[in-house]
């Protein structure tokens, strides 16, 4: 395992939550709106944030705004996004940390280049993996 992240995620307001934690923290932010992914919103959805990454030094936070409609609870709106080296470790955590609890997003392969899935395990934390494929030369 390279490192955990912790994953915010707001409700049309990261952008505005981020540049703030950016200011204060004197910290580097890269954001993508919806409309910039490979993804389909509806229209009043692309200036939302698909993926901010928040950068000091070593330390990252990122963090996203839902989808309308998806569901949103203040106070739970946070994931931890375990980075994995290997396939066979993706695997093995997402199942083992899975047990007995509900797969929000299966394990697949993403426009960004990485195999990732999401799942609230049976405490009801929110879980990220994420494993970056070797970029091919």
């Amino acid at each position: 395992m390279k490192d955990f992240t912790i994953y915010l995620t707001f409700d049309g307001n990261c952008r505005e939550a981020m540049e703030f934690y950016a200011k204060c923290l004197e910290a580097e932010l890269n954001v993508t709106p919806f409309s910039e992914g490979q993804c389909d919103v509806p229209k009043e959805a692309s200036d939302r944030i698909m993926h901010a990454r928040l950068t000091k030094g070593s330390a990252v936070l990122m963090a996203s705004d839902t989808a309308p409609g998806m569901p949103f609870q203040q106070g739970d709106n946070f994931s931890i996004c375990v980075n994995c080296e290997s396939l066979q470790e993706i695997e093995r955590l997402f199942t083992a940390i899975g047990e007995n609890g509900r797969v929000t997003m299966q394990l697949q392969d993403t426009f960004w280049g990485a195999r990732f899935g999401m799942l609230n395990d049976r405490f009801g934390i929110n879980w990220m993996f994420n494993f970056e494929h070797p970029k091919q030369t």
